[in-house]
């Protein structure tokens, strides 16, 4: 499998590219058995989902300080895995429903002596209501979806960002006005994979009440 992170992202460093790698090997090995990412990404996972998680978790992190964040549908661990070992002062809480997908994360955290990740095998809906504060997802829901399943897991003015391709302003203008009373969306920012033409976008829901 092709491994170009550190061509694309060299000011990384090499702390931080060597746990890069070492989750790249761990998710190739399993993958057959777990089916973490399909199979039609495998040849290219470094740019699909690295490079993506890398882009993402950089975006994300200059909207703002951010002292803990969860990863909602945390699946492979994409992209909060990869934000706990770029940001290792935030505490990242990885909340995978699947028991085996979680076993998964739990052993590679563990594997990459990561301390400031953590793994949650519940269900989102079952987080303590208002617990959160800041949380991201990955192909978790659309952005509608994703609100009504989360809604009283969030604080007020808590922040949920969604990472979303070129679809995104269709999902914003089809959240329902009644959500729109409780949610105010916005872009954060768009970027582009070291390969290919394809935009992808940040997207915040901020809840006001």
């Amino acid at each position: 499998m092709q491994w170009r992170i550190p061509t694309w992202f060299a000011d990384l460093g090499e702390p931080a590219l060597g746990l890069l790698k070492k989750y790249h090997s761990k998710l190739i090995e399993v993958n057959k058995v777990l089916g973490l990412i399909p199979l039609t990404t495998l040849a290219s996972v470094d740019l699909i989902h690295f490079s993506d998680g890398i882009l993402a978790s950089r975006l994300i992190a200059s909207s703002g300080s951010v002292s803990e964040i969860y990863d909602f549908g945390s699946g492979g661990g994409f992209p909060g895995l990869i934000f706990g070992i770029m940001f290792p002062k935030t505490v990242v809480k990885l909340v995978e429903l699947d028991k085996r997908k979680a076993e998964f994360l739990s052993s590679l955290v563990s594997e990459l002596k990561l301390r400031n990740v953590e793994v949650m095998n519940v269900n989102v809906a079952e987080l303590s209501p208002g617990s959160v504060k800041f949380a991201m997802a990955r192909g978790f829901a659309p952005i509608t979806k994703s609100l009504l399943l989360t809604r009283g897991t969030f604080a007020k003015e808590g922040k949920f960002f969604h990472i979303k391709g070129d679809e995104w302003p269709r999902e914003i203008a089809e959240i329902p006005s009644q959500l729109c009373s409780h949610w105010t969306p916005a872009l954060v920012g768009e970027y582009k994979l070291p390969m290919g033409s394809n935009k992808f976008a940040i997207v915040v829901t901020q809840k006001t009440s």
